[in-house]
């Protein structure tokens, strides 16, 4: 072997190498995203840039009350029960690889947790309750009212074990789980952690 084709395959190792840490690290540690949606307006507004903490996805960690995630787009339109329905799901490797690792043709949401498992959510007066006790929303603005017009079987209800509620910031502006229902805990993507871009906004999202 000469040092000209020695050197042309050991370009294309390192080539490979760098696109395979490159997807494992997207997959199971963090990613960039753009805001695409004005729904969790004013936290976030579109056109903004994050970085996206995917360490809770790899070690099946339930996100945390008041976390802003994001989620694959359910298949339903309007949910019939309390679920989320998922059912277009790729059916062999190569189509799993494509929609998951490398996100082709994948549609996301980001919204904020509201609910965790097994705990009973109220809408009511404009207002959530949490198993009976009004949850603190000091993220939300003033004037906004939380109400479900989408379907009634998510305004006093109980999250299903393995399922989490989430809404938008933004509520009257929002397709959320009010309107697709809960969502299952491995559909969730990755939680926002960093707003890199604008520079000015740099820092942690809460």
């Amino acid at each position: 072997m000469n040092s000209t084709v020695k050197e042309i395959l050991e370009w294309i190792i390192c080539i490979v190498l760098a696109v395979a840490l490159a997807i494992i690290i997207r997959y199971y540690v963090g990613t960039p995203t753009e805001v695409q949606q004005s729904s969790m307006f004013p936290t976030l507004v579109e056109g903004q840039r994050l970085i996206l903490n995917k360490l809770p996805k790899t070690f099946r960690e339930t996100p945390k009350r008041g976390d802003i995630i994001t989620f694959e787009r359910p298949s339903n339109g309007s949910a019939t029960t309390l679920k989320a329905v998922y059912n277009n799901e790729p059916d062999n490797i190569f189509t799993k690889f494509s929609y998951y690792v490398l996100e082709i043709g994948k549609e996301s949401y980001i919204k904020r947790v509201i609910g965790l498992p097994n705990e009973r959510v109220e809408l009511k007066d404009g207002k959530v309750y949490i198993n009976g006790e009004e949850l603190d929303e000091p993220y939300l603005q003033d004037d906004v009212v939380t109400e479900n017009k989408y379907n009634q079987l998510l305004v006093d209800f109980t999250v299903p074990e393995g399922y989490i509620f989430a809404m938008g910031d933004n509520r009257a502006d929002s397709v959320d789980c009010r309107k697709f229902g809960c969502i299952p805990i491995d559909k969730i993507e990755g939680v926002v952690w960093i707003r890199f871009w604008p520079f000015d906004l740099f820092g942690e999202v809460k």
